[in-house]
């Protein structure tokens, strides 16, 4: 404050020389010139911390996905956005950006449970997304029988919930796990191709996937394509939904959003 005083008080004096005067105006320019470029960098900084906080909790705490096909249908629709915990299973590198080769193996690894819905990488196609139902883990024997999922031998309880008729016939069933983990699935009909299958073999460092809608879902039983899942490719566990749409509303339809929304499946917890 002294020396903007004095500066005031310099350029107020008729009796200042020309150059007293350029000298006065050169140094309030660098001031302001200071000041302009002080706020820039704090800007800037703010700018990259933020970023940081970001990266950071993107891959080590959770990270947002969304849902692009309906193989995971009634439990995922097609529109869902939802969180994933990076932190449930460990980390590799494909818990970073970009995947970069900084070491082999999980840090911090531990396996999933049966019936946790997971986010993996595609075997074989690892810049390739999965989201899919965990039920078989290491060592287990499974096997489709007349669409009755076989764990180690034994058929896992599958109670009917209700039946859709009409173009797209349907049947949804409440299907208890061997831990008594309990979920939704969907079946057209127990005459599909993967309703019946040779029994598989979980091997060691794998983990078998399958999608809930059980006849709409390329999982673990088509072993040319994903097959057993390494469980260096697992991301994380979905938790939690936090947005869901039906398509029917651009970004910009601001005015349709209310029917577009599906605000009835915001916050819910992924079972």
């Amino acid at each position: 404050m002294i020396e903007q005083d004095e500066t005031r008080s310099r350029r107020a004096d008729p009796e200042s020389s020309p150059t007293e005067a350029a000298e006065t105006v050169e140094e309030g320019d660098k001031v302001r010139s200071g000041g302009a470029f002080a706020e820039y960098r704090e800007t800037l900084q703010t700018i990259v911390i933020a970023v940081m906080i970001a990266l950071g909790i993107r891959t080590f705490a959770f990270e947002p996905f969304n849902i692009p096909s309906g193989s995971m249908i009634p439990t995922l629709l097609i529109g869902d956005y939802l969180f994933v915990s990076k932190f449930s299973y460990g980390y590799t590198r494909y818990s970073f950006p970009f995947s970069p080769p900084l070491f082999e193996g999980r840090v911090f690894g531990s396996l999933p449970e049966r019936g946790d819905v997971a986010v993996f990488r595609k075997p074989g196609e690892e810049e390739t997304d999965y989201i899919k139902r965990i039920v078989g883990l290491p060592g287990d024997r499974l096997q489709m029988i007349r669409g009755v999922l076989h764990i180690n031998g034994e058929p896992v309880k599958r109670e009917k919930l209700s039946e859709q008729a009409g173009t797209g016939p349907y049947t949804q069933y409440i299907e208890t796990l061997p831990n008594g983990r309990q979920h939704l699935i969907q079946e057209r009909s127990d005459r599909e191709v993967t309703d019946n299958t040779s029994e598989y073999l979980v091997p060691e460092g794998h983990v078998f996937a399958m999608g809930d809608n059980r006849d709409n879902s390329q999982d673990s039983r088509a072993l040319y394509d994903v097959g057993y899942v390494p469980v260096e490719n697992l991301i994380g566990r979905a938790e939690i939904l936090f947005f869901s749409h039906n398509g029917t509303a651009r970004f910009w339809e601001v005015w349709r959003w209310p029917w577009a929304v599906r605000f009835s499946r915001i916050f819910n917890g992924i079972e």
